[in-house]
Formats: structure tokens, sequence, C-alpha cells
């Protein structure tokens, strides 16, 4: 399996999957291979690194963005990849995800503890994203921390940074 870098002519980048060199230029050339964002079909591989599959990960937990708003009452954290969007719907959701994660610190997995320190005024307030189990997230959320989940796919945060 070939997994490849690409990018439309508008500047979207994506990730294709192919079973060779000679299977990605073959149906390039029959305009299999489009952009997901715009449709276009005009697509130039980027450099890539390597992947290398060394072993089984353990799933990755949602991501979490702190949020002024106050949590919604009686509501429940809802964690899970979004339905499939319009291509133009799916663009601009791409947009506001890059402009978060350029507006944003990421605190990794400490992402819990550091809400909560800000939302306790041990440290100066701040806009952070990183990552929550669906446990932090609801205990934030019923301590009065606003939290947003964020669910972005693996292809997504690759085209993020």
């Amino acid at each position: 399996m070939k997994v490849l870098d690409l990018q439309c002519r508008q500047g979207h980048v994506f990730e294709g999957w192919f079973a060779s060199e000679d299977d990605f230029q073959g149906q390039k050339q029959r305009g299999l291979v489009q952009c997901p964002l715009c449709a276009d079909d005009h697509i130039e591989k980027r450099l890539s690194a390597p992947r290398l599959n060394l072993g089984a990960r353990e799933p990755a937990a949602p991501s979490a963005l702190l949020t002024p708003s106050a949590a919604p009452e009686g509501g429940s954290l809802q964690v899970g990849n979004p339905p499939a969007l319009p291509p133009a719907l799916q663009a601009a959701w791409l947009d506001l995800a890059r402009k978060i994660v350029a507006h944003t610190e990421d605190v990794g997995a400490r992402f819990a503890q550091e809400a909560r320190r800000m939302h306790h005024g041990e440290v100066q307030e701040r806009a952070i994203r990183g990552q929550a189990t669906p446990d932090e997230a609801m205990e934030l959320l019923e301590e009065g921390i606003a939290v947003m989940p964020l669910p972005l796919p693996a292809a997504a945060k690759e085209t993020l940074q």
C-alpha cells in the first residue's frame, strides 16, 4: 500500500492510498483522483515521509478545545467523527480548523489539568487545545469548565500541520 500526500490547484492537501505508483498514475490519467473538498482533478504529489507500521497503537483520545462560553445544562457530550459533509462545507470546516490550530496552544494530554488551572485562576487564561478522555471532558463540563470536542481524523490532523 502506498500512502501519498496530494494537493489540488486550490491548495487543498489530502491523503491518497494506492496499491502502487503505477496504480496512482493510472487512476490520475483516468480522472479518478479528485480533491475531496473541491472535486478538482488536477492533482499533484507533495513531499511526504514514509509511513512505517511498527505495531498497533492505542486509539487516540478525542481532542477538546477550551471555550469561554458556559457548558450546556443537561447536555451530553458526544464524541465521534462528524457525518460526511458537502465539499464546500468541508472546505469551510478545514479553514476553521486551521485557524483554531493557529490561534491555540497545544497542551496535549495535559488538557484537563491545564483547563482546571485556568478555571481556578492558577495560571492566566488562554486558548488551548489538547486531548482529554470522554470521562475527563464530562468532568470538566460538570465543574463548569466549557470544552468543545473536535473529532479530527488522522488525515485532517496531518493536513493542518
